[in-house]
């Protein structure tokens, strides 16, 4: 063997190691190992992490977990939920008590830079908004000088709130909750004139506990720009990587119009696209270090974004949610799933 040859042997061999390196976080080997995903949601909030009575979750969240179990488990069972409030998510996550974070969590530069940890992707476009007793006729949020505000502590909420209002030159009187269950009881009981937070918990709160919901109004102003995502640890490329392509795979799929009814017909697809999504056309899911029906698991188990958004906090929810930017780009909505090639 000449020299040349020499060194383009040896670099196919360090080529083929880093490749096998790619396939095998430790993260995804310990999954692997222990056969179940330990997924952080949140402790209580209707539409997107919630548990019934007998202890079964549902939630847009919650589902997000479920697809990444069918993905990397063949099995959407195969996650056990850790219920996790504000202040706690992060430093579960650092610590690995859970091995992704799915819980309404803002993406932001300091939480991507400074905690160690990485965004996925964006699961829901949100905004932060007020909501107020309808009897207190109050039409604007520029209405709530002095007002009495509820908020909770460990958010983004806290600090958008004291912009909101130092830009606007007003004075309020924050009334700060560390969990949850804390924050909504303290409203609806009327501790407080007003509760903010991400415009989607609003809905959510007002659906599953006020007494009356048509008794609340939430206000027209959305003061910042929430994308809210699952996260992960940094220092695991391989496992970042599966999450965030389950997600983008989710909007692939409603983009292209495989769901959970017809993801078998299409397995037949000539679209190549298709075919990379569910029928593993050039070797997706080993470039993932996933098995070859990792797309075609999480559509026929979860379903595709549309699918998991309308059956958890759709217009035919208690929530009714319209779509607004979270339809796909091409139905006016700003979802854009990158493309699986």
């Amino acid at each position: 063997m000449n020299k040349l040859a020499s060194i383009l042997a040896g670099a196919a061999v360090a080529t083929m190691a880093v490749v096998s390196t790619a396939n095998a976080g430790a993260v995804l080997n310990a999954i692997k190992q222990k056969d179940f995903i330990q997924c952080g949601v949140n402790t209580g909030l209707a539409g997107f992490g919630i548990p019934d009575s007998q202890g079964n979750w549902t939630g847009l969240d919650v589902d997000f977990c479920r697809a990444l179990a069918a993905a990397v488990l063949g099995d959407s069972k195969k996650v056990k939920f850790t219920p996790l409030s504000a202040p706690q998510r992060f430093t579960a996550l650092q610590s690995g008590e859970i091995d992704v974070l799915s819980r309404n969590t803002t993406i932001t530069l300091t939480r991507d830079a400074s905690l160690g940890l990485h965004g996925a992707g964006v699961w829901y476009y949100d905004g932060q908004g007020f909501m107020v007793p309808k009897k207190l006729n109050v039409k604007s949020a520029k209405e709530l000088k002095d007002a009495e505000i509820c908020v909770q502590s460990g958010t983004t909420t806290e600090l958008n709130l004291s912009d909101y209002f130092r830009a606007n030159n007003m004075t309020f009187k924050p009334v700060v909750f560390a969990t949850l269950d804390e924050f909504k009881t303290a409203y609806f009981n009327e501790r407080c004139q007003a509760m903010t937070t991400d415009a989607s918990s609003l809905a959510a709160l007002r659906a599953a506990d006020a007494r009356n919901p048509e008794d609340h109004v939430i206000l027209p102003e959305i003061i910042s720009k929430e994308p809210l995502g699952p996260m992960v640890r940094r220092g695991d490329d391989e496992w970042f990587a599966i999450v965030k392509w389950v997600l983008n795979t989710a909007l692939e799929a409603e983009e292209y119009g495989i769901t959970q009814a017809n993801v078998d017909s299409m397995k037949a697809s000539t679209n190549p696209n298709v075919a990379r999504i569910i029928a593993n056309r050039d070797e997706m899911g080993v470039k993932l270090g996933l098995s070859p029906e990792w797309g075609y698991n999480m559509i026929k188990q979860v379903g595709n974004y549309g699918e998991i958004f309308e059956r958890n906090v759709g217009t035919s929810t208690k929530l009714k949610l319209d779509r607004g930017l979270n339809a796909q780009w091409s139905k006016g909505g700003i979802m854009y799933g990158t493309p699986a090639r």
